[in-house]
């Protein structure tokens, strides 16, 4: 079954995210528009095998010519070295600002992708085709890319809409199963921040999510990219209410940076979300059941609510590199109750130490 929504910017559709199993759809989604035109297909060495002939089959006739410029997984590769090699391969390929890019993988790859497609001969058109559960329900959608620097992530950046979002919900099933989990941590946040009900439904289809049900999946991932949609699409350059996406990213962001990468992306959030919501509850924004079960549905979809020896110090100091810092506040994502998340820069550092040791797993003896 396909199902399609649209995406607006600037009060005029934009782009569409198209939810269909399998890629032989995808052709008739780009109709003539490139016809005629060379396309690059962008993934890495982890999902390439499983995917670019196909997608590359699948889109034969919509291009005059698609190659495919593979570079090596992981977040350490998200950088302006691997989007120079890029550069390097569509110059020697002659690609010009009518030619198109194809951002074939998860969250790095779609980012990467966008950026180099932002800044390419000053910007040409690409096109997200997430394969993860991470990029189908956040990071394909709305148009912001970036790679990061020194570390810190999505440092360097832009606001990049997507010609064309094509999600094939079939690319869950090779997920393993911790990647699978990784990209949860949005669903979930999604419900907390503004759908109640949502939440609930997650909660009641447990078993099927984490059996990987396809129809559950679909319904799950249609709702997801939602409320992604009736976000960015009234706050698309994240000036105001855009920022609510952020809830358990600042000490997720933090917890990240301080592990190496060596905790994934949705890990981080979840443990930022758990974070989130203790200081929520300590300043009396919800109730202690409330928070505790916030807490404890993370853990069947195998996500963290505690880490190992966490560095509280480092962690705080981290929090003071967030790139979503203003006038020397740390605007925090907080929770009015379960569906309804709200901004606050009122949330101190001794919160935010508070919120840390909450996480922290130190093994005594």
């Amino acid at each position: 079954m396909t199902e399609r929504m649209t995406v607006s910017y600037q009060g005029a559709p934009c782009y569409d995210i198209v939810i269909s199993g399998g890629f032989d759809g995808i052709a008739a989604e780009i109709g003539e528009k490139w016809k005629g035109r060379k396309a690059c297909i962008v993934t890495d060495d982890g999902v390439g095998p499983l995917y670019a002939s196909q997608l590359q089959d699948a889109l034969e006739g919509a291009f005059s010519a698609c190659e495919i410029f593979t570079f090596p997984a992981g977040e350490e590769h998200k950088t302006l070295d691997t989007v120079q090699e890029l550069y390097a391969f569509l110059i020697e390929r002659r690609f010009d600002r009518r030619d198109v890019l194809i951002a074939l993988g998860g969250g790095v790859v779609g980012d990467l992708t966008g950026f180099a497609a932002a800044t390419y001969l000053r910007g040409i058109e690409f096109i997200q085709v997430p394969t993860t559960l991470l990029a189908q329900v956040d990071s394909s959608i709305g148009g912001k890319t970036g790679v990061d620097f020194d570390s810190y992530k999505n440092m360097v950046g832009a606001f990049h809409m997507p010609s064309l979002v094509y999600i094939n919900p079939d690319t869950l099933g090779t997920l393993e199963p911790r990647q699978f989990y990784n990209g949860f941590a949005e669903v979930m946040k999604h419900g907390l921040i503004r759908d109640s009900r949502y939440y609930e439904w997650l909660i009641r289809e447990m078993y099927e999510i984490c059996a990987r049900d396809p129809e559950t999946l679909q319904r799950m991932v249609r709702r997801s990219c939602e409320i992604k949609r009736e976000i960015v699409e009234k706050d698309p350059q994240e000036k105001g209410e855009r920022a609510l996406l952020n809830f358990g990213h600042t000490i997720g962001h933090a917890i990240e940076k301080a592990s190496g990468f060596s905790l994934l992306h949705g890990e981080c959030v979840a443990l930022g979300c758990v974070a989130a919501a203790y200081i929520s509850w300590k300043k009396g924004r919800i109730e202690m059941e409330e928070y505790y079960e916030i807490r404890d549905m993370f853990v069947p979809f195998q996500l963290p609510i505690s880490a190992d020896d966490l560095d509280t110090e480092q962690i705080v100091r981290l929090t003071k590199s967030d790139k979503k810092m203003d006038k020397g506040h740390i605007c925090f994502v907080l929770l009015d109750g379960i569906g309804q998340a709200v901004l606050d820069d009122t949330v101190t550092d001794e919160e935010i130490r508070a919120a840390v040791e909450e996480l922290n797993f130190r093994e005594e003896g």
